[in-house]
């Protein structure tokens, strides 16, 4: 009886022994498997990374083309973090993965050659059209040369016929009427300018704008939405007055009741007509 026992025994270590060693190869062929299915996706990542450089340097001057490198891109990208974020061992995904970086390959050499077909295409355009200017620069000399003097002497009409502006003043006045230096008795200002004799401008109505500016520098208004328009820019005035205009000279004076106290300082009045400015002068309120 206590021989059958230690043959038992003897029998159920050696199973124990083949179980053992069954386990240890069991393992370590596992380890062996995960090994290698990491170096798999440590490749399929590096190749993810390497088409995402492809892309990046891919570009066109196609708006459209662009656009549509921007979408790969976008899914190169997403590819690339999906691969980051599977196991090693989930071997039918990593498979999955690397077709789809197979088909954005595919995709991304039909880019090129798309590209290489517009770079081709641009660059004839281009030579075209360089010979293209070349002929009507060479046509277009002739024509231009006419041109100069009759537009040299329509400037010269068009300058000459120029509303100027000269002896400018401006001076303080008080609730009588009379000029004042006094910025505590200034009820108002008062600018005056002559408008030069013209033969040739255009003769009728026309306005003055003054643009008066306080010792601050700022401009003052009692209406910001007072606006007019001279050499094709929109300004703000202080004051304005229509004069007939002519072709003699005339002179204008324009008044500016600002509605406040005046303060101490140097005021600086500009005046303008629609051509451009005119004159300035300055005034010191003590």
């Amino acid at each position: 009886m206590e021989k059958n026992y230690k043959n038992i025994i003897i029998a159920l270590s050696a199973v124990a022994v083949v179980l053992l060693g069954v386990l240890i190869y069991v393992f370590v062929d596992r380890n062996s498997i995960i090994n290698d299915l990491t170096i798999e996706k440590e490749d399929l990542t590096a190749q993810m990374v390497e088409l995402q450089n492809d892309y990046a340097g891919l570009s066109s001057a196609n708006d459209t083309l662009n656009a549509e490198l921007m979408l790969e891109r976008e899914k190169v990208a997403q590819l690339l973090e999906r691969v980051k974020k599977t196991e090693a061992s989930n071997k039918a995904k990593l498979l999955k993965y690397e077709r789809e970086l197979g088909t954005l390959r595919s995709i991304m050499r039909g880019y090129i050659k798309q590209i290489d077909s517009l770079n081709t295409l641009n660059n004839e355009l281009r030579v075209a059209a360089a010979e293209a200017k070349k002929e009507a620069r060479q046509n277009k000399t002739q024509y231009e040369n006419l041109k100069t003097t009759t537009e040299e002497l329509g400037k010269q009409v068009e300058l000459g016929s120029i509303v100027k502006g000269r002896g400018m003043t401006i001076v303080g006045i008080n609730a009588n009427g009379k000029d004042t230096d006094r910025s505590s008795r200034v009820a108002k200002l008062k600018t005056c300018i002559n408008l030069v004799e013209n033969s040739i401008a255009k003769k009728g109505p026309r306005n003055v704008y003054i643009r008066v500016k306080g010792p601050d520098g700022i401009l003052m208004t009692q209406n910001p939405m007072q606006m007019f328009t001279v050499a094709g820019e929109e300004m703000i005035y202080s004051a304005s007055r229509e004069v007939d205009y002519q072709g003699d000279e005339v002179e204008i004076c324009i008044y500016f009741e600002y509605g406040e106290q005046f303060t101490k300082g140097v005021y600086t009045v500009e005046a303008f007509t629609t051509e451009g400015r005119i004159g300035s002068a300055d005034l010191l309120l003590k």
